[in-house]
């Protein structure tokens, strides 16, 4: 039986006084039992080492990770591990799954996710935070209204440029809840000075409810929204979700039929409609009116 030398007590009080030098307290905690398993020789003192600094290292990444959401402003947590992609078979999970790879912010593109209410857009957006920020890129997370209300509270102020320049510090600007409630008076013009701010220089997620062909009555200017969708359409992602509130699936039967059809979304003229029940074709197919 091979003897396993002891460690001196004093060499582990210097160790100790080192980690503590160095605020490393997770280290510092393990430190005990990880000279018991070494004595006994359960592991190398490679291993131990490589032990220590791992436990520390995720003490500080998790430390980081949530200093960092919380900055970021997704105080609601999402991933795309907990995304209904059953409940919702018109979007492609790889296709999802790929912009987690989070190229797109490398490329400065806008992702647009545009659905009904209860689709997942939201969900979506916030996970797709989330891995950025363990990635270690800058996020914020806003809706529409807010964002607007801080750039006019900024205007009113005087300081619009320095807010503008606050919100292009970041490598994704995540802008949820387009459409849901009015734009107010001039609201499209500061947003459309932040949009060109960001142009080509970093990465948004839009999340809306509305088709872009309705932009100009969100925003209550056409010409505004023209110049808006230029820009955001430039270096673009869009995809379309198509079907029924997650929220509402265990009680649809409450909602009126009126309502349910529509909290459905109308596309742009030029795009297929929402699907409806289709007629027979004189080839035995089926002839799907606005779908």
């Amino acid at each position: 039986m091979t003897a396993h030398p002891e460690i001196v007590p004093s060499v582990v009080d210097r160790i100790k006084q080192t980690m503590v030098a160095l605020k490393m307290p997770r280290a510092i905690e393990i430190l005990d039992a990880t000279v018991r398993r070494l004595e006994h020789g359960e592991m190398t003192a490679l291993e131990a080492i490589d032990a220590l600094l791992a436990e520390e290292f995720t003490l500080r990444e998790n430390r980081r990770i949530k200093t960092a959401l919380v900055m970021a402003r997704l105080s609601t947590i999402k991933t795309l591990a907990g995304f209904g992609f059953s409940f919702q078979p018109s979007l492609d999970k790889n296709r999802i799954m790929a912009l987690a790879e989070l190229k797109f912010i490398a490329r400065a593109e806008v992702l647009h996710l545009v659905g009904p209410p209860g689709t997942g857009k939201s969900h979506l957006s916030l996970a797709l935070g989330v891995e950025a920020v363990k990635a270690g890129r800058s996020v914020y997370f806003t809706s529409l209204a807010d964002l607007v209300g801080a750039l006019a509270k900024a205007e009113r102020e005087g300081t619009l440029r320095e807010k503008i320049r606050f919100f292009c510090r970041f490598a994704l600007l995540i802008v949820d809840e387009i459409g849901y409630l009015p734009v107010i008076p001039g609201g499209g013009n500061l947003f459309f000075q932040l949009v060109n701010a960001r142009y080509e220089k970093g990465a948004m997620i839009l999340t809306s409810n509305r088709g872009f062909a309705e932009w100009g009555d969100v925003f209550g200017d056409p010409v505004v929204a023209t110049a808006l969708l230029d820009r955001l359409l430039h270096h673009a992602i869009v995809i379309q979700i198509e079907g029924s509130s997650y929220r509402l699936r265990q009680h649809a039967d409450l909602v009126p039929e009126h309502i349910r059809s529509k909290a459905l979304i109308q596309p742009p003229p030029q795009t297929p409609q929402p699907k409806r029940r289709g007629r027979p074709t004189k080839n035995g197919g089926i002839d799907h009116a606005n779908g």
